[in-house]
């Protein structure tokens, strides 16, 4: 390994191998290092705010916390890359958990809230050195005496979102021990995971990858263009959120099909993804637990494990939604004992784009029900964070189902975005009214508005179609044939050089050609 304070010292642990998902995140999180001048800010930074109500003794919480930072290794690690370019893990001994207060207290509630805004973006901003130990930061900030904010920054690589749950369970356990770890059962390593990976059958992988994505056309992008890397802007982000009734008749619906919520989301953002593309074939990536339910203690363990894989979704205009949606969730489960293999050698081994992500979140374990008398009570505010992708679609459950996608600008039209959203909600919705409606039908009711005015004054002609699709999505693919494709937007641009030159040739409307 490369020569460090860490890594010749005693403070020095372990040596663990990365997963393949942190692989991949190291490599972009390098690509926006502080050390790049213009470098836009670290994409797998993520940080959580929570409510603290009640009396709180902020010195017993910070010893909480370090004592959960001394209890999980995997919050210890640091990244370095050795001589031959191979990145590891470094796991120390020790780590003192960064830990900072800020007294809000005798500010007007507006001006507290705007200082909270702020002082949680600087924490965001500052972004991590990835070789120097703990990819972790704490802000307490005292609103008043019996009202706090947990501001939470830390790396990706660290941990993933159930890993948040079984730590804020832990700390609630630990608190209430005077912050004495001993309270807990022992802890079970994410190191147990890096061996259990180790063992995989990765050719049995590999094999299952390129059969399920086997003839798909990857050429062109699903939305519209691949964003650059590095952006300096954030993304952009629009959500809706669905009625507590039409989310109970969703859950109906999956349950009387056997189906998971996330399976009727991934269906219908394939209906939406194919109309953004003009393919009948799409394909998505979707973020999995990547928690092997055969790994003893894997449900206690605190590192990385979350991955992304493809979804490939075949439409057929004949084929009623609902058996579309048990054929994708039967392909899914076929294809779980393979997500180990990791996004980025698949992509490799088929050739296949992803360039927009679905994301069903779980933040089920930092809502905590009622909080033991006398003791405060924590709930989730807010967590921030983005993905590399164009457009990511993320789901968060609960009584009423919220939806959010998050853009780039850059690559991605507001209008398009939210469209996408709009739509995603119209096909939910017609699929609880009749799920056996065949697709090809259900692509048909769910038209964007923005044609609703030319289709009520009569058929839209062929031009204004594909006007009408250069708006929304100029990079998808318009004409394909062997060997290439043609984008509408490439289409339009040539269709009007054609008219260019014919009407120099005097050609006109209804005027013939003597060619």
């Amino acid at each position: 390994m490369a020569a460090s304070s860490h890594s010749a010292g005693p403070a020095l642990a372990e040596v663990w191998p990365l997963t393949p998902m942190q692989e991949g995140m190291l490599f972009d999180s390098a690509r926006t290092s502080r050390a790049v001048p213009g470098a836009a800010p670290d994409v797998y930074v993520i940080q959580q705010s929570q409510l603290i109500d009640g009396a709180l003794d902020a010195a017993l919480l910070r010893v909480s916390w370090q004592a959960l930072l001394s209890r999980h290794a995997a919050l210890r690690a640091c990244f370095h890359r050795g001589k031959s370019g191979t990145p590891a893990q470094l796991i120390l001994r020790d780590a003192e958990l960064p830990w900072s207060e800020r007294d809000l207290s005798g500010l007007p509630e507006e001006a507290a809230r705007a200082e909270v805004a702020a002082l949680a973006e600087k924490e965001r901003s500052a972004g991590f050195d990835l070789e120097v130990p703990p990819l972790l930061r704490l802000l307490l900030i005292k609103l008043a005496e019996d009202r706090h904010i947990l501001v939470t920054t830390g790396h990706h690589l660290l941990m993933d979102g159930w890993s948040k749950g079984v730590l804020q369970a832990e700390l609630r356990a630990v608190y209430e021990a005077g912050g004495d770890a001993a309270a807990l059962a022992p802890a079970v390593s994410f190191r147990e995971y890096l061996a259990w990976l180790g063992r995989q059958d990765k050719e049995a992988a590999r094999a299952a990858w390129r059969a399920e994505l086997a003839g798909l056309d990857s050429s062109g992008s699903a939305v519209g263009g691949l964003d650059e890397w590095p952006r300096m802007e954030p993304p952009a982000q629009a959500e809706v959120r669905l009625t507590a009734e039409r989310t109970a008749a969703l859950t109906e619906l999956s349950r009387a099909g056997g189906l998971t919520l996330n399976t009727l989301v991934q269906g219908a953002w394939a209906l939406v993804l194919a109309r953004l593309s003009g393919r009948t074939d799409v394909v998505f990536g979707t973020a999995v637990s990547g928690r092997p339910p055969e790994l003893p203690g894997v449900e206690r363990m605190v590192g990385m494990f979350v991955t992304t894989v493809p979804v490939r979704v075949r439409l057929r205009g004949e084929l009623p939604f609902l058996e579309l949606l048990t054929e994708l969730q039967e392909r899914q489960q076929a294809l779980s004992p393979h997500h180990h293999l990791g996004l980025a050698e698949i992509q490799r081994l088929t050739g296949v784009t992803i360039d927009t992500l679905v994301v069903f979140e779980n933040y089920a374990g930092m809502k905590e029900g009622q909080a033991p008398a006398g003791s405060p009570a924590f709930s989730l505010l807010d967590v921030d964070q983005a993905t590399p992708y164009p457009l990511t679609l993320t789901v968060l459950p609960g009584a009423s189902l919220e939806f959010q996608v998050q853009y780039r600008p850059a690559a991605i039209d507001d209008s398009v975005a939210r469209g996408a959203l709009d739509e995603l909600v119209r096909v939910l919705e017609h699929l609880v009214t009749d799920p056996r409606t065949p697709v090809g039908r259900v692509e048909a009711m769910i038209a964007p508005d923005d044609g609703a005015e030319s289709r009520a004054a009569g058929p839209a002609s062929v031009v204004e179609l594909v006007e009408g699709r250069v708006g929304r999505a100029p990079g998808a693919v318009a004409v394909s044939w062997r060997g290439g494709s043609l984008s509408y937007g490439d289409l339009w641009g040539r269709a009007g050089r054609l008219a260019g030159v014919l009407a120099a040739r005097g050609v006109s409307r209804g005027v013939g050609s003597r060619w």
